[in-house]
């Protein structure tokens, strides 16, 4: 395939390397020196489009592919709050989307896997739940759309918890005290952790942690350049999770 990349930072630059081993093409290189001067007619000849940028220009970029006809791998978060319009958009031109908070196999089976514990863990009063996630201090948002799956995937079977809250740790920021009903998702910003989301349950008498940890950003890479695979050919406006079949 021919490959357009929206932004080139570390991330862009491991899926151009992912891509190539591959045996796909690099087509096209946008970022913020450029971004300004890309139209419709720059995707021409491309296959599919990913998208690892900033939320700012998420809805822009899928606009423009749209326009295009051209496919996009929606690897940035921060604009889900337009999710609906996008997909009446996308569906409205026969486009195509994939979106998702991360495309990395091993965190896919832990949103699976954390589904599974929370129905198992409903019927057990005594247990309260939150979730920690770590991230490189360069990360723009908090907390981070993976961790927000996280939790949507416990409120989803939880008939205690309504609601999740952030509370970004660190200096000079207001601790948030989560309400018995409110799912606390605590972000912390250190370094360049690539990635540590953690499920705690706690009780009395003891605690459970379900963890999944990056050792680098590989994993993210190469699951959007296997998300751009299984798009390409395809019409709808999709989620990761699509991709996956954990239910065989």
């Amino acid at each position: 395939m021919k490959i357009v990349l929206f932004g080139y930072g570390k991330m862009g630059q491991i899926i151009e390397k992912f891509a190539q081993k591959r045996g796909h093409e690099i087509h096209l290189i946008v970022n913020s020196e450029n971004r300004n001067l890309i139209t419709v007619a720059n995707l021409v000849g491309a296959d599919v489009a990913i998208d690892f940028g900033v939320p700012q220009a998420a809805l822009s970029n899928m606009e423009l592919c749209l326009e295009a006809n051209l496919p996009i791998v929606m690897g940035t978060t921060g604009w889900y709050e337009h999710l609906d319009a996008i997909k009446e958009r996308c569906l409205s031109v026969d486009g195509s989307i994939l979106y998702g908070s991360n495309f990395s196999i091993g965190v896919n089976i832990f949103f699976h896997i954390n589904k599974m514990l929370a129905k198992a863990i409903q019927p057990y009063k005594a247990y309260d739940v939150q979730v920690e996630e770590i991230h490189h201090i360069h990360k723009l948002d908090a907390p981070s759309g993976t961790a927000i799956t996280i939790a949507e995937g416990i409120l989803n079977n939880s008939d205690v918890k309504t609601a999740w809250v952030n509370s970004l740790v660190g200096d000079g920021e207001e601790e948030i005290i989560p309400k018995a009903n409110e799912l606390l998702i605590e972000s912390h910003r250190i370094e360049e952790v690539p990635g540590t989301h953690t499920v705690v349950y706690s009780s009395e008498v003891d605690q459970i942690e379900f963890k999944h940890m990056a050792h680098n950003r590989d994993g993210f890479a190469l699951g959007s350049v296997i998300a751009a695979e299984w798009l390409f050919g395809k019409q709808g406006f999709y989620q990761v999770t699509e991709m996956f079949d954990f239910n065989r």
